[in-house]
């Protein structure tokens, strides 16, 4: 594992260290039973796109989010493999109190490509962490499911790391940003954000309705301002200040993966797609196999861009229109919400949740059609 790890490294571009929001939500949880990863994620590099990568040399096939400059697909940013294995993570900022060189560092990504060729098990990924050479390069919070419904956190430094398991939280449900519970305490950020998070997902827990079309078509279309005590949603006031809200200037996905139950066939898993600031963004379903990711979200454009992205990206300029000074900071949200109901988070959340309809329709013939195969 040492000598993969070294020579992936000499491949993988030096990649920033992102933000991002995210949540494990157990099956007791959702509406059908099934657990799911979700992240918003945030990065200044505003090109993403989804990739299949097929199995080779005994490593298993798997979908993944990808920067476009990373033009051979070292880091993956959250996916999902054949078996049911998924991954994903936030940057965390309160772990490491070592001197390892920055240029060293930022390794989550390829961590996460490894896992996804490579791991079945939530005890699979542990044992990966455990034998990569330290220090790892990284320091962050790495969510993680498998078909058999364990989920776990993986705080992880370069030198350290405290497993969080989904059966151990009372709740159901766990969440993470841009700190680590076993990190320095009051260090890191994100606390605003995940308090946001939980305030907008309350009502769902009580309810134990969670879809994934919660977290891409509520949580990360809402600015709601938990310290302020304010939702900004209702279209009164033009221009608020990007800062602190779920969804930000440098929100680039909104991804939920949706497991399976036990004993269903692991190649049920499903990623709901946001491509791109999620306040202007189209739902995709993508799952394993031939043509499981729709070709707009590959990337086939200029530059190994997603053409998806490309247009949800002039759609976040005109949003982030003021160019002058700090005017780059200000959302308009009449862009996205209005009386008239014309705003961005009005007319796709309605074109979304036919998407949703229309896959979850697919997905009961799939299932259908596979619990007939395995019957005969």
């Amino acid at each position: 594992m040492k000598r993969l790890f070294f020579a992936l490294l000499l491949l993988c571009a030096t990649i920033a260290a992102e933000a991002c929001t995210s949540a494990i939500v157990s099956g007791k949880l959702t509406a059908n039973g099934r657990p799911m990863l979700w992240k918003n994620r945030d990065t200044n590099d505003q090109n993403n796109r989804v990739e299949r990568v097929k199995a080779h040399d005994g490593l298993y096939e798997f979908v993944a989010l990808f920067d476009a400059r990373d033009t051979r697909d070292t880091a993956a940013w959250m996916g999902f493999n054949e078996k049911g294995f998924a991954i994903m993570n936030t940057a965390s900022y309160n772990l490491n109190i070592d001197k390892v060189p920055e240029k060293d560092m930022d390794k989550e990504g390829l961590v996460m490509r490894i896992a996804l060729e490579r791991c079945v098990t939530v005890d699979d990924f542990e044992q990966l962490l455990n034998s990569l050479p330290q220090p790892r390069g990284v320091e962050a919070n790495f969510g993680v499911l498998d078909a058999q419904g364990n989920a776990a956190y993986f705080e992880t430094g370069n030198y350290s790391c405290t497993k969080f398991d989904l059966n151990d939280e009372p709740s159901g449900i766990m969440t993470r940003t841009n700190y680590s519970y076993s990190g320095i305490r009051d260090k890191g950020y994100g606390y605003i954000r995940e308090a946001n998070e939980k305030y907008l997902l309350k009502k769902h827990i009580s309810k134990k309705d969670i879809t994934p079309a919660v977290f891409t078509e509520e949580i990360s279309r809402t600015f709601y301002h938990s310290l302020l005590g304010m939702n900004y949603n209702n279209g009164s006031q033009q221009y608020v200040v990007d800062q602190d809200f779920i969804a930000r200037s440098i929100s680039t996905a909104s991804m939920v993966i949706e497991g399976v139950l036990p004993g269903e066939d692991p190649s049920l898993t499903t990623a709901w797609v946001a491509l791109g600031y999620p306040p202007c963004a189209d739902v995709f379903m993508c799952n394993i196999g031939e043509g499981g990711v729709p070709k707009v979200l590959n990337g086939t454009g200029k530059d190994n861009h997603s053409p998806q992205c490309d247009v949800v990206n002039q759609r976040e300029a005109e949003v982030f229109s003021i160019k002058r000074g700090s005017g780059k900071s200000y959302i308009n949200l009449h862009k996205l919400y209005n009386d008239k109901g014309t705003g961005y988070c009005q007319v796709l959340t309605r074109k979304n949740m036919q998407v949703y309809a229309e896959g979850y329709k697919k997905l009961a013939q799939r299932r259908a059609m596979l619990n007939n195969l395995t019957t005969k």
